[in-house]
């Protein structure tokens, strides 16, 4: 072996890299981030889930629904959270994709520093746990780009590694990865949404940190889909243009949502900036009561994320008509308080909605199940079905 050594020196080289510690370190350092950022994942979801729960047995129960709760709960809500991520999280606002996208054009780790933290990751969770308790339109999977890049970039300090941009990049895949226990949708997310290019550098960490944050979500959580299975199929002459149609709408809403959210936002920040605590506080306000007068009139449906009734939709119960519509302004009421928290989930419960609407006006998938079949739906809905 010795002789192999003399005679092949890029083999001597190669064991000598393996054997050592500054290789191996920072390998390892990695490798345990991207498994928190699993685990952490898949905490957050139990909490959100949670959260959700408690919000719909406290405002509505098998004796009828509670009208007033929601008035009272849901702006306060709005306010707590707007005054904490002003007073103690500045930066956690939002959806959070945003916030890891700017970390990769910074240059300097004190700028990123402010966007990305280990306080601002915790500030998020808990933060958006609140929201979803008080009865906020916001999802989780925004948010947990912004933990997984925090997370990941305090891995690279703490193991000495200098491909910031990456792994913030390898970050955010593993939290899509792990929230929507979809490893290919990180990976695609990676390319599309936040490096808008393959880059063959980072290719390895992404890989590497998708695979280990969606083992440790799948070891806690297990192997599930996250929408239910749809068992229908789709006949091209009858049904295929109303899958175009929904293409269609649906893309026309979401232009349309961000349209009114970028001029939302841009007014509400000038109106801010005389009075910004305060008049943060009444745009929370204000948001949370008109939420909370939405969730009212839908019967519930339109409080949280949407999850029940997108995997509702998608396994045979059809939606209201409207709901697609109620969805749409709570997501954007709840994204423009200023409130962290995402609008994935709201925005695939607003597209499940826009099928479900064009099926029940074309008359296709009227099989119905029973309003039992979804979890936390307000019975009071339920009843009058």
């Amino acid at each position: 072996m010795a002789g192999a050594s003399r005679k092949y020196p890029m083999l001597r080289r190669s064991r000598a890299m393996l054997g050592s510690r500054r290789v191996w370190q920072p390998r390892l350092v990695f490798w345990a981030g991207a498994i928190s950022i699993g685990v952490i994942s898949a905490l957050f979801a139990m909490l959100a889930d949670r959260a959700q729960g408690l919000f719909h047995a406290m405002t509505g129960n098998g004796d009828g629904w509670r009208f007033d709760l929601p008035l009272i709960v849901t702006p306060l809500g709005f306010v707590l959270c707007a005054w904490l991520a002003h007073a103690f999280f500045p930066g956690s606002q939002g959806s959070g994709i945003p916030q890891a996208i700017a970390a990769r054009h910074l240059r300097d780790d004190d700028d990123r520093s402010h966007i990305l933290s280990l306080r601002l990751a915790a500030g998020k969770i808990a933060l958006t746990v609140v929201g979803l308790f008080c009865g906020a339109s916001i999802g989780r999977e925004g948010p947990t780009v912004q933990v997984g890049a925090s997370l990941m970039l305090q891995v690279a300090r703490w193991g000495g590694m200098a491909q910031a941009r990456g792994l913030i990049l390898a970050g955010s895949a593993a939290g899509i990865a792990a929230a929507f226990n979809t490893p290919l949708a990180g990976i695609v997310f990676a390319i599309e949404e936040m490096g808008r290019t393959y880059e063959a550098r980072t290719n390895g960490l992404v890989l590497t940190a998708v695979i280990l944050a969606g083992l440790a979500s799948l070891g806690l959580l297990g192997n599930y889909t996250y929408f239910g299975v749809a068992r229908e199929t789709i006949a091209f002459a009858a049904e295929w243009p109303l899958v175009l149609s929904c293409g269609v709408i649906g893309g026309g809403l979401g232009a349309l949502f961000s349209l009114l959210a970028l001029k939302a936002t841009r007014r509400i920040r000038r109106w801010h900036t005389g009075q910004p605590l305060l008049r943060a506080l009444v745009v929370a306000a204000v948001c949370g009561l008109l939420v909370a007068v939405i969730g009212i009139a839908s019967g519930g449906l339109t409080f949280g994320t949407g999850y029940a009734q997108a995997r509702g939709a998608v396994e045979g119960t059809p939606l209201p008509w409207f709901f697609f519509a109620e969805k749409f302004l709570a997501g954007l009421l709840s994204m423009i308080s200023g409130i962290p928290g995402g609008i994935f989930a709201p925005s695939l419960a607003v597209g499940a909605g826009i099928g479900s609407s064009l099926g029940l006006l074309f008359g296709a998938g009227t099989g119905r199940r029973p309003c039992s079949a979804w979890p936390a739906i307000s019975p009071a809905w339920c009843r009058r079905r």
